[in-house]
């Protein structure tokens, strides 16, 4: 799948070298696509990435909570389990795989070293039903779009990146499209406008790429 990228507007030009962002992820139907990961990586090997954080993903009423977490390359995870039952949390994708031990009432050790970059499935060896997804980005900015597939940064700096969607319930094969894009140095508003239909499955589905990250 091909991304086009269309500018909608160049808004109050700047000569600060960092200025907001707002991109707008819609469907060939012009329709924003809400719950969209979107993350923009420099092309300039010298610029810093995210720094790593610590966070974590609950499990109450036999959910994932939060269903997609996004956070960068190096970060730590912990898995409390607030439910009434016991869980078993693994990933068998190539990005990262653990396997922990069932518990229920009690935080977890971190899972550390979250240190590659991609989309990692989270699954219950109990409850088939329970899924998640961690996305490890290694880049300067990243987030997902709100219910009008809109994702806005406050502070982007100009130059070229190479912007990268994902949605957890895409039907593609591929997991992650991707193409690069220029960032002038004003306060842009940019639509991305995919070339294909991006086909969403029902959230009890499986993704067809299961096996793909």
């Amino acid at each position: 799948m091909r991304l086009l990228f269309h500018a909608a507007s160049l808004l109050f030009a700047s000569t600060a070298l960092a200025a907001p962002l707002e991109l707008r992820v819609v469907g060939v139907d012009g329709k924003g696509i809400a719950g969209t990961v979107v993350v923009l990586r420099s092309t300039d090997p010298a610029r810093s990435i995210a720094r790593p954080v610590e966070a974590q993903i609950d499990q109450v009423d036999r959910q994932f909570v939060p269903h997609v977490l996004i956070v960068p390359t190096g970060s730590k995870i912990s898995f409390p389990n607030s439910d009434s039952v016991s869980h078993q949390v693994y990933s068998f994708s190539p990005t990262k795989r653990f396997d922990l031990p069932l518990y229920r009432g009690t935080q977890h050790p971190p899972v550390r070293e979250f240190e590659r970059a991609g989309v990692v499935t989270l699954g219950c060896n109990i409850h088939d039903n329970m899924r998640a997804y961690v996305f490890v980005v290694d880049a300067q900015y990243f987030g997902r779009t709100d219910a009008n597939g809109a994702w806005k940064v406050p502070d982007v700096q100009p130059g070229t990146y190479t912007v990268q969607v994902w949605h957890p319930k895409s039907r593609e094969a591929r997991p992650v499209i991707e193409q690069q894009l220029r960032i002038p140095a004003a306060e842009p508003q940019l639509v991305l406008r995919l070339a294909t239909e991006l086909r969403l499955r029902a959230e009890s589905q499986v993704p067809a790429n299961w096996d793909a990250y």
